[in-house]
């Protein structure tokens, strides 16, 4: 996993192209690391299964709170359009909207998802609370742009000393017991 996370940030540091290039080459990439090589129809393949990966366990019921809680649920990603279109669909994810790489033509941590995001749906900095696992692409840029950020740490790992998100959670259940306690 980590061969594959470094030659995907390579080829997304790049020049941009459609997420769907981005995975096949990154998938192309890190079988040749291992001495396999991966034919051209199996990296396409890989690339148009996005739809397909499941979410994380917490992540549908959690919009779901966030949402009755008043909460405006907005996807910042870096898949094209019509792959998160199709994994809210398959997913039946509660979100009222995106930002993805197709719409910015670039990739976080680049900030320009975050700048797009407030023009987009008018909201100002102080209305937004980002959420997200990533400390490279989401949690760094987010707190680099002054934004409030909860750092959802799925896998337990310890807090960078250069970082200081607005909160940190295990998962989706105690973020709506934080926000519930504000």
């Amino acid at each position: 996993m980590a061969a594959y996370v470094e030659e995907e940030h390579r080829v997304e540091t790049g020049p941009y192209r459609r997420y769907r290039e981005v995975l096949a080459e990154a998938a192309r990439a890190v079988a040749a690391r291992f001495g396999v090589a991966l034919p051209e129809a199996e990296a396409v393949a890989f690339a148009a299964s996005v739809p397909a990966w499941p979410p994380f366990p917490d992540t549908v019921e959690g919009l779901k709170a966030l949402g009755a809680m008043g909460f405006r649920r907005v996807i910042l990603s870096n898949v094209d359009r019509d792959l998160l279109a199709e994994t809210i669909r398959c997913h039946r994810l509660e979100v009222d909207g995106a930002v993805t790489a197709e719409d910015t033509r670039t990739y976080k941590p680049h900030p320009q998802h975050w700048l797009t995001f407030c023009t987009r749906y008018g909201a100002r900095r102080e209305e937004v609370l980002h959420i997200a696992q990533s400390l490279l692409h989401d949690v760094q840029p987010a707190l680099g742009l002054k934004r409030d950020c909860v750092w959802r740490n799925r896998y337990g790992e310890p807090l960078p000393e250069d970082l200081w998100p607005t909160h940190v959670v295990e998962d989706m259940d105690a973020l709506v017991g934080w926000l519930l306690a504000q």
